[in-house]
């Protein structure tokens, strides 16, 4: 166990975090990561079926990674009671790391089909064992709260439904099997579980600054679905379902940022230490001693909201009268993207010349760092919804 997000774990959850460490090490360490995001045909156009990313993939769902929001009823289960909590966790772990892959997005996914009860059991136990992958078509959150959505659906004369639109930034969209699209219907918001192969679903690879990751652009044109691809109740249920899952995204991107503020804090460090000038290393020097000081506070704070938000949210019921869940994780995701920002910044002051150049690591994580900060809402839009909730603003 590396990052440490939580300040007392179980017996349990240190086997879960020591035994997702070592599977990262073995499968896809530091370097490997960064030879996948430089290869042309690495991470801009997957591994095939076959390959290291078929196993990777594999290879997680068996540690349990995308079953710990599922009860052990639909093949998942949790090692402390709390499956976000553990899911955090692991994702602080994959964060310092920068592990690719939609963690986030498929546990949001995993956990709403779950909650369908037996309507999409075989669609779940695929995801959870790892034999499909999903992922979450929601694109800019801002855009959904309270108005319309980016993909319009459309009753048709058949009582199914007719989704047309575009969303972009979703989260492995060219490699996944399975899509829960979030659009705007004739009832209110309305959730949807397509498969990708669908006719008229069109899912391309897009640039990212974060290059570790493959975001995708999804067209939906005259995409036709039954009424049994309906997750949920349309309208205020599903508004509801919505702030929740948002708060599961915020929480486990949150943590995985967590993560990354880590590992470059620790480069940071190790880089003072052993930088040698004018005869003295210079984490010796004031200013740099200063400045490591506060990273390391911002740190802190980020893991103690991550960690709190985490428990609040993973210990309530969707349908419990506690609100703290969801406030915590609008406080967490807000605080992390602005912070985690910083600490680069300020990470970088430290490296020096060096943190300018392709092959040391520093960029990845100011990549990774920055992608995170604006994936499933902006520190201002998180912050503005907790005003919201709270009466301030």
């Amino acid at each position: 166990m590396s990052v440490g997000l939580l300040a007392a774990v179980t017996p349990e959850q240190e086997l879960l975090l020591e035994s997702s460490s070592r599977f990262i090490e073995r499968m896809m360490p530091l370097p490997s990561v960064r030879e996948l995001a430089a290869d042309a045909g690495g991470l801009a156009a997957g591994a095939g079926a076959g390959g290291l990313e078929a196993r990777y993939h594999e290879a997680a769902c068996s540690l349990g990674w995308f079953g710990m929001l599922v009860g052990e009823e639909h093949g998942g289960g949790t090692v402390s009671g709390n499956g976000l909590l553990d899911a955090a966790a692991v994702a602080a772990e994959r964060g310092a790391v920068l592990q690719p892959g939609p963690f986030a997005a498929a546990n949001v996914v995993a956990q709403l089909l779950a909650a369908e009860g037996p309507k999409h059991r075989e669609a779940l136990a695929r995801l959870v064992a790892g034999r499909a992958r999903a992922t979450w078509a929601v694109g800019d959150v801002a855009g959904l709260t309270p108005g319309a959505g980016e993909i319009v659906a459309g009753e048709d004369d058949g009582g199914g439904f007719r989704l047309d639109g575009d969303v972009r930034h979703v989260p492995d969209a060219a490699d996944c099997d399975l899509l829960v699209v979030t659009a705007h219907g004739p009832r209110g918001l309305t959730q949807f579980l397509v498969a990708a192969d669908t006719p008229g679903i069109q899912a391309r690879r897009m640039a990212s600054l974060d290059i570790t990751r493959r975001p995708g652009a999804v067209r939906f044109d005259a995409v036709r679905v039954g009424a049994d691809a309906v997750l949920g109740a349309p309208g205020d249920a599903t508004a509801a379902r919505f702030e929740w899952q948002v708060g599961i995204a915020a929480v486990l991107t949150a943590a995985e940022s967590v993560g990354a503020m880590h590992r470059e804090l620790e480069a940071a460090v190790e880089h003072a230490r052993t930088r040698i000038a004018f005869g003295r290393p210079i984490g010796s020097f004031q200013a740099v001693k200063h400045l490591l000081a506060d990273l390391s506070l911002s740190l802190e704070m980020a893991k103690g909201v991550v960690s709190a938000a985490a428990e609040a949210l993973g210990s309530r019921s969707l349908g419990s009268a506690a609100r703290d869940g969801v406030d915590l994780a609008h406080a967490a995701k807000a605080f992390v993207a602005e912070h985690g920002i910083e600490l680069a910044h300020g990470c970088f002051q430290v490296f020096g010349g060096v943190g300018y150049t392709w092959e040391h690591d520093h960029h990845l994580f100011m990549r990774r760092l920055a992608a995170d900060a604006v994936a499933f809402g902006s520190a201002q839009w998180h912050r503005a919804r907790l005003g919201e909730r709270i009466g301030v603003g």
